[in-house]
This record gives structure tokens, C-alpha cells and sequence, in this order.
């Protein structure tokens, strides 16, 4: 491809995925949609103009990464601490049941092979924290009790998905279901989830002197953007996805990190601040590209809507996904109003179900019908879970207690 092509298709990519999401955001959407939307107006299933390459492939990948890096650094593991047992209960059992009903009815009714139903099931298990924390903060309801015990459960969710990724991403790549094999990678990947954050807080007072003794802008996010992907290179080195080692960056260097056997290494709230300060723009910048990549990816031309499978396997794995996190805070004792609350709120897949979805598409285990029915139903429960649950509480008024603080 001549240069000058290549540029104006990156000027499409980023300008298209920016009026979408704004769009989108206008529309009381979550701007993610905006931004697949753009990928599938602009590639072979609408316009055609832009078909996935290379390059715009590892510009995603790094926009992906440093998405995870965002994720990692918002999580608060203090808050889970807070929310306490009644989290981890609704995230487990938000994570069990859409993965074995998923996984359920890919493998026994619609006859998937094995690993595809496995990645169905795993698609299912995530939960957008993201788009949970903006509806729940659009509503002043994100400090609530119920709140707080879904910001726990979303961690906790985040945690188990990434290594339920770096596991299925280990039998992608191997075509078997090897116990041993899967007892190394989350091996590995426990022994480089808990040090590469040990690694990165100190390194973090040598960032922060770097930044402190420079006369030029821009320090921070040139070290951190190296050190992430530093962390990225060595989590595919030992088996895991690379986004993996964004997602440990962040969680080292968010407002605090807590080891195993309850030490703290607290981090400099103002120097935090200032860290999402300045690595915004750039996760900003390169994010959409992935959102647009994953649209880009998509030839909706070449799925059969006339067939009945794409509509019954859509319809139905949303159904269940919908399901099985909803089961969850049953296994809580709530007010009834905060189960169902608690319940909607874990339902939107999100960034963090396309991730899943793209590894399997790119891993050759979708095919194009399945991956098409997947984004369908990710889309169904990110773009319906912000009106229900607004609905919701407008519906319930007072019934719920206050924000706890």
C-alpha cells in the first residue's frame, strides 16, 4: 500500500470512529458501539472502503494493551476489599453460570466444536466495568451499597476473565485441552500477575524522578508506554495474551496495589493523577482503532441472515448470558429492588467481551457466522443495559437505600 493511501485511511479510521462515538453518546449509548459501528460502515460489510491490514492489526493491539493498562489502573482492589464477601459471591457466580450455559448450549444444541463453545462460554463471563461505573455514576448511585458490590464484583469479573482469556488463549494455540498445559499458564500467568506489579511499583519512584528532573514534556508517557509494553512482550513470552501485561501495569500503578499476605505499597495519589492525566490522550488516540478493527474485521455481507441459525444463536446465547449474571446476586442477602439492580448492572459484555470475541476470531476459532452472532450479542447486552437500568431506577425511586458515602 502507497503511504499516502495509508494515511487517509488512518485519518478515516480515527475521525469515523470519533463522529460515531459521539453519535452514540448522544444517543445515551456507550461510544464503543459508536466506534464498531464506524469499523462496519467502513469495511467490506457496508462501504468497502477499508479492508484490515498489518499495520492498522498492530495499531489495535497496542490499542487494546493500553486500554487494559486503563482498566488495571482504575481498579481499586481496596474497594473490592470493602464490598467484601457479597462481591465476590455475585462475581463468581456471574462468571460460573453464563460460562457453563453458554459453553452449554454452543456445545450440546447448536453442535460447536469444542473450543468455539469454550470461547462462546468465555465471552459470556465478562462484564464491562467501564460502562457499569458511567451508568452508575450518570445515576449517582455509584458510592450506593448496591454500587459498591458491583464495582467489587466487575474486579473481581476483570481478574477471573483475564485469566480465563490467558487459558483459553494457551489451547487456541495448542488445538488440545492438556491439563498440564493449563496448569503451566496459570502458573505462569499468577506468577506474572502478582510480580510484574511488584516490578512496576519500583520502577514507579524512578518514573516519577525521571519526570520530576526533565526539561522536556512528555516523560511520563514515554515510560509508561514503554514499560507497558516492556510488560505486554513478557506476558506473551510466557504464554499469556499481551494485553495481559497492560492489565498488571495498570493495577501496579493505580491508587493501591495489595500484595497476597496483606502488605500495601500505597502510590503517590497526586503523581496517580497525573499518570491518567497525561497516558489519557494516547489510550484515547489508539483505543478506537481496536473498536473500529474488531468492525473492520466483521463481513456481515458474508454471514447468511437468511439463515435461522445466526438469529436463534444470537438470540438465544444473549438470553443466557442475560440470565446467568442476573442469577448472581440471588446468592446474596439484599433487598430484593438491590439483586435485581445488581443484577442488570453486571449484565453489559463491553470492551471486555470483544476482547474475548477478537482472540477468538483471530485464533481461527469463530467462524465468520459465529463471531457475527458473538458481537450481536455483546452489542444486545452493552447497548440495552444503560436504558434498562436507567428505566430501572426511575421505576423503583426511593425503594433503595442512599449512597453509602
Amino acid at each position: 500500500m502507497e503511504i499516502h493511501n495509508f494515511l487517509l485511511q488512518i485519518v478515516a479510521i480515527i475521525l469515523t470512529a470519533r463522529i460515531f462515538a459521539e453519535f452514540a453518546a448522544w444517543m445515551g449509548a456507550p461510544a464503543i458501539i459508536g466506534e464498531l459501528c464506524a469499523g462496519i460502515v467502513l469495511g467490506p460489510s457496508l462501504l468497502g472502503w477499508i479492508e484490515p491490514n498489518t499495520v492498522i492489526s498492530l495499531l489495535a493491539e497496542i490499542g487494546i494493551i493500553l486500554l487494559l493498562f486503563e482498566v488495571g489502573l482504575e481498579t481499586d482492589i481496596g474497594r473490592l476489599m470493602r464490598s467484601g464477601g457479597k462481591a465476590a459471591v455475585v462475581a463468581l457466580a456471574g462468571f460460573v453460570f453464563p460460562f457453563i450455559l453458554g459453553f452449554a448450549l454452543s456445545y450440546y444444541v447448536f453442535t460447536l466444536p469444542l473450543l468455539p463453545a469454550l470461547f462462546v462460554g468465555g465471552t459470556l463471563t465478562a462484564t464491562s466495568i467501564g460502562i457499569t461505573v458511567r451508568v452508575l455514576a450518570d445515576l449517582g448511585r455509584h458510592r450506593s451499597n448496591e454500587g459498591q458490590i458491583v464495582v467489587g464484583a466487575a474486579v473481581v469479573d476483570d481478574l477471573l476473565g483475564i485469566f480465563l482469556l490467558a487459558v483459553l488463549y494457551q489451547l487456541s494455540t495448542t488445538g488440545v485441552v492438556d491439563v498440564l498445559s493449563v496448569g503451566h499458564i496459570v502458573l505462569y500467568v499468577s506468577v506474572f500477575f502478582f510480580a510484574a506489579p511488584v516490578v512496576a511499583k519500583v520502577l514507579a519512584p524512578a518514573i516519577k524522578h525521571c519526570h520530576n528532573n526533565s526539561d522536556i514534556p512528555g516523560m511520563i508517557p514515554i515510560l509508561l508506554v514503554s514499560l507497558v509494553l516492556l510488560f505486554a512482550a513478557t506476558a506473551k513470552y510466557v504464554g499469556a495474551p499481551e494485553l495481559l501485561g497492560g492489565f498488571v501495569a495498570g493495577v501496579a500503578l493505580s491508587r493501591r496495589f495489595f500484595l497476597p499476605f496483606g502488605a500495601a505499597l500505597t502510590m503517590d495519589p497526586v503523581f496517580t493523577q497525573r499518570i491518567h492525566t497525561e497516558m489519557k490522550p494516547i489510550i484515547r488516540l489508539f483505543t478506537p482503532i481496536f473498536f473500529v478493527m474488531v468492525g473492520l474485521s466483521l463481513d456481515l455481507r458474508a454471514v447468511d441472515w437468511s439463515s435461522g441459525f445466526i438469529w436463534a444463536f444470537s438470540l438465544s446465547i444473549a438470553a443466557v448470558a442475560i440470565a446467568g449474571k442476573l442469577a448472581g446476586p440471588w446468592f446474596i442477602r439484599e433487598p430484593i429492588p438491590s439483586r435485581i439492580a445488581i443484577g442488570m448492572a453486571m449484565v453489559p459484555r463491553g470492551e471486555v467481551g470483544l476482547v474475548f470475541a477478537e482472540l477468538g476470531r483471530v485464533g481461527n476459532v469463530f467462524t465468520q457466522e459465529v463471531y457475527a452472532g458473538m458481537i450481536l450479542v455483546i452489542m444486545y447486552t452493552t447497548l440495552a443495559a444503560p436504558f434498562w437500568i436507567k428505566s430501572y431506577y426511575r421505576f423503583i425511586g426511593d425503594r433503595l437505600p442512599k449512597n453509602s458515602g
